[in-house]
Formats: structure tokens, sequence, C-alpha cells
């Protein structure tokens, strides 16, 4: 067999290949691409749907455990997302983590961050974000020990 049949034999074979394919695309074109029937739900209904959706695609993107945002370590609650946003987007959460203070220690924290980083005005959120900062990051009780009563400890001579 010549070089000139191998050529034209291979150029015979691709045009028919090619037109296979465009086949096979234009009856996938012609098939409906959602076979599956529209689930009719009333608003609420789909409310109800989105939320369970959006929970469980939330909890494996951002899993909790024993109360514990993971990624941030942040303790979770209902005010957790509201403080993500607005804490988290220019600071790390190790920030808030590492730092105590008392509601109004957090409330003159976050007028300094207004008057000197630019965070924008809280407004009706501010007073959950208050509440969350101080219910979990509050100060507690930590450094020394207290001094030991020397008057009641029993000496003795250690021989050698």
């Amino acid at each position: 067999m010549s070089s000139l049949e191998k050529s034209w034999k291979l150029w015979t074979f691709l045009c028919w290949f090619s037109l296979a394919v465009i086949a096979v695309f234009m009856i996938y074109l012609n098939f409906p691409q959602n076979t599956n029937p529209r689930i009719e739900r009333t608003e609420e209904e789909q409310a109800r749907y989105n939320q369970k959706r959006l929970s469980a695609y939330e909890s494996q993107l951002d899993p909790i455990e024993n109360g514990i945002h993971l990624k941030s370590g942040m303790k979770y609650d209902e005010n957790f997302r509201l403080v993500q946003k607005s804490c988290t987007s220019c600071h790390s959460s190790k920030l808030i983590t590492q730092n105590r203070a008392t509601r109004d220690g957090w409330q003159q924290m976050i007028r300094w961050m207004q008057r000197t980083q630019g965070l924008p005005e809280l407004g009706i959120h501010e007073p959950k974000i208050l509440d969350y900062l101080s219910t979990y990051y509050a100060p507690t009780q930590t450094g020394r020990r207290a001094l030991l009563d020397t008057s009641k400890i029993e000496w003795y001579v250690l021989e050698l």
C-alpha cells in the first residue's frame, strides 16, 4: 500500500470520526438537560429546605465539635457567624481568642478599631457582637498561684 493510499484512508477515517462526534453532540443538545420534574414547594417549605441544605453545606466546610468552630478555634453559638464576618475579615480569630475583656473593654476595642483601623459602624449587630465577646472571651482568673503560708509549713533539715 502506497503512502498516498495510507494518507487517503487516514483522511477518510478522520472525516467519518468527526461527523460521528458532531452527530452525537447534536443528539445530546436535543435532549432536555433536566429530566427530573421540579418539586413544587410552598415558600415556607422552600425556605426550610434551603436552610437545611445550607446547614449541611456549612457543616462540611466548617466543622463544629463540642461547641468549637474548628477552623477558627472560637466558641460556636447563634452569634458566631456575625462575629466571624465582622471581625475575622480583617484579622485572625486568634487575636480574639487570645484577648480577654469585659463588655466595656470589648466596646472600647471596637471604638479604637473604628477610629484608627477603618472598622465600619456595626449598627444593630453591635449588641450581639458584644454579647458574644463578653460571654466567651471575658477575663478569667489566671496568674500566679496563691502565696504559701510559711507559718504552717513543717520545716526539716535535709541531711546529706
